[in-house]
């Protein structure tokens, strides 16, 4: 965190000395440290340019205003039309993913899909867009500078977006007159949505000597976990994703060897697979699902349950040093896991709720899990339930209640993609 304070205060002194502490840290970690070393190397090369940059300044702004003044263009959008069941946005300049916002509304019997684009549209108003089988398209500038695209509809429309150079593409993958119920978003059936190009990696937690959580009598999360890894394997397997287990046996693996796999795949995700635990005396209280992404813990709970997680991980360092290290490493990836994470919560709870009395949501939290450390890519871990509970720990031993966990991991990492594609 103090990193991050002296970036965003732009304290060059500051920066330079926690990129020494961090370079040093991961080194300890045998993490790779070249980006840092990078950015140290940058910091030294700020301070000789500093001063010609402050004469520059003053005749660069002028040169500039003339420039923006005299190039810019009223409008950045070109044109907006539909093909088949796409919808192009086309623009005068080079765009990237920061140009469009996308959200959802749903109300009793409508559901609407809510594109945000950065930009202007001299057409918007009388432009009249349509594509069959969607019940209305709106296009409408919003504001002075976001041009707005709706897409109503009865049913729960699954929507996908790219960006190229100059254009945004907008496709819609459900045109059939089945319904789909709104209650949960972007459920991507195989028929709708298939990426063979997505790679996912698989962690069955603990195994071996290590056994995890034990619950009443002697059931074991590590054979627990490892059953609910090889449904989701199959599932996502049927859905034509690329898929890798760390593990597919009673094997012990190092914590910090848990991400090489997943790295060397080039994996876009990286789940790893958990059941929970607490003392007997609060056994028979505390049961339910809960799902978290890498960051520093924020909560008592979140550290309680990461220190489990984290003991068969030799490494010791000092919690500041922790916090730090983890903020600094993984800040451009915690965005995504948060979402990651959020899509596969919701939709476990909407598998097993179907078949399930009590099942408890014990929500998305933030947690310093080793293993997700070395993942270069979006990752979370996912604690399917209390292996200390007397009725949890038995529905866990179920190869039914295993089948509807993984296949609600499933459908939220088809949902995930389905909004980040």
């Amino acid at each position: 965190m103090s990193y991050l304070r002296a970036v965003l205060s732009s304290d060059i002194k500051k920066e330079e000395i926690y990129l020494k502490e961090l370079i040093s840290v991961g080194k300890k970690l045998q993490y790779n440290t070249t980006k840092y070393q990078n950015e140290l190397k940058k910091i030294h090369s700020k301070k000789t340019i500093v001063k010609k940059n402050l004469l520059k300044k003053a005749s660069v702004k002028k040169s500039v205003k003339k420039t923006s003044t005299y190039n810019k263009s009223k409008y950045t959008i070109k044109s907006v039309y539909t093909k088949n069941n796409t919808i192009v946005v086309t623009f005068n300049k080079h765009i990237n993913n920061k140009y469009l916002t996308f959200f959802e509304l749903h109300y009793k019997k409508l559901s609407k899909d809510v594109f945000d684009i950065k930009g202007n549209f001299k057409d918007a108003k009388p432009s009249k867009l349509s594509i069959n089988g969607i019940d209305r398209i709106s296009i409408a500038q919003n504001k002075k500078d976001i041009l707005r695209i709706v897409l109503s509809h009865k049913k729960n429309l699954k929507t996908t977006y790219s960006f190229n150079k100059k254009s945004i593409i907008i496709k819609i993958h459900n045109l059939s007159k089945k319904r789909i119920s709104p209650s949960i978003s972007k459920i991507i059936k195989n028929k709708y949505y298939v990426n063979k190009n997505k790679v996912i990696v698989i962690d069955a937690g603990h195994g071996g000597k290590d056994s995890g959580a034990v619950g009443p009598y002697k059931r074991y999360e590590k054979h627990s976990v490892l059953k609910v890894s090889k449904y989701l394997y199959s599932y996502l397997k049927q859905e034509g994703y690329k898929v890798y287990l760390t593990r597919n046996k009673d094997k012990f693996i190092k914590v910090n060897n848990r991400t090489i796999l997943a790295n060397r795949k080039k994996a876009d995700i990286f789940i790893s697979v958990h059941a929970n635990s607490v003392p007997k005396s609060k056994a028979h209280r505390i049961s339910g699902i809960e799902t978290f992404f890498l960051s520093p813990a924020r909560s008592e709970r979140a550290k309680r349950v990461a220190a489990k997680e984290n003991r068969s991980d030799l490494r010791k360092m000092n919690y500041s040093s922790k916090n730090s290290f983890l903020t600094v490493l993984n800040r451009s990836k915690i965005t995504a896991s948060q979402k990651l994470a959020i899509d596969v919560q919701k939709n476990i709870l909407h598998n097993l709720r179907k078949s399930y009395k009590k099942v408890n949501d014990s929500g998305v939290r933030e947690g310093p899990f080793w293993v997700l450390v070395g993942a270069q890519m979006p990752s979370i871990l996912v604690e399917i339930g209390y292996m200390s509970h007397p009725l949890e720990s038995k529905r866990l031993y179920s190869s039914a209640y295993q089948k509807k966990i993984a296949k609600g991991i499933a459908n939220g990492v088809n949902a995930y993609f389905a909004k980040n594609p």
